[in-house]
């Protein structure tokens, strides 16, 4: 049965994306059967494999519509090992969509279910927001990432997201786990870096990931492109601290 780990911070601009994107494609790189479920109406995530007009049925139908499962949605790429559960953007309707519904923070773990034993991995790229999505990743998710970039306001909103992450665990899923606190957008050649680097460790500990992700300009421009970091730039520095990173997830999970 796969291990299925969100990656979730209600903050924007912290590389969650590009994390979810790059874990899952590092992952797959590892041999791993890995499903990257884009949970965000951005669509980031689809967009850097699929073009608009390729989609028809996206996550907004699986969560709305149970006459639709989650195996029609499920679409391969290109690179071995990995495949896209895509998002449109009519996935912002959603909230309105399941209000009043008693099983609304299920929906996404009862969709799972029936995949999870087609992959290894399945990770989960959510919203900027701790709105109904999110919480169907934290639901449904054993492990949570964090990402966390290295700037001056790094940890501001990071309490409501482990209020939400204890509220989740006491009662519909008290087997999800913190795997880890990734910093972001790190600049090493700034003090402020380093010292917010400091913070974030002296705050979570251990629970800081080993790997830190550099400011890279190939990770900015890899989705134009329609690429992974390694697909893109594989002696890059960012297609290493990915590589990295993949290799301590599964440490941890194992």
């Amino acid at each position: 049965m796969a291990t299925v780990i969100a990656v979730a911070n209600q903050k924007g601009g912290v590389g969650k994306t590009t994390t979810a994107i790059n874990l899952a494609a590092a992952l797959a790189q590892r041999k791993k059967r890995t499903l990257l479920v884009d949970l965000d109406p951005q669509a980031n995530s689809t967009l850097t494999f699929f073009n608009p007009e390729e989609i028809t049925h996206s996550m907004f139908d699986v969560l709305v519509d149970h006459k639709i499962p989650l195996a029609e949605v499920v679409k391969p790429t290109r690179w071995p090992n990995l495949c896209v559960v895509p998002s449109k953007i009519a996935l912002a309707k959603l909230e309105a969509q399941l209000v009043g519904q008693f099983d609304a923070p299920f929906r996404l773990k009862d969709a799972l279910a029936p995949v999870k034993k087609d992959f290894d991995v399945i990770v989960i790229d959510t919203p900027p927001a701790l709105g109904i999505i999110t919480v169907n990743a934290l639901v449904a998710a054993s492990f949570l990432i964090v990402p966390i970039q290295a700037s001056y306001y790094a940890l501001e909103g990071t309490d409501d997201l482990l209020e939400t992450l204890e509220r989740i665990r006491a009662r519909p899923n008290p087997e999800l786990q913190l795997l880890g606190v990734l910093i972001t957008l790190y600049d090493k050649r700034t003090n402020l870096a380093r010292d917010i680097y400091k913070q974030v460790r002296q705050v979570f500990g251990d629970k800081v990931f080993k790997t830190v992700i550099g400011k890279n300009v190939r990770l900015e421009e890899s989705p134009a492109y329609k690429e992974t970091i390694f697909s893109f730039a594989p002696d890059s520095s960012g297609a290493l601290e990915y590589a990295n990173l993949a290799r301590e997830v599964l440490q941890r999970v194992s």
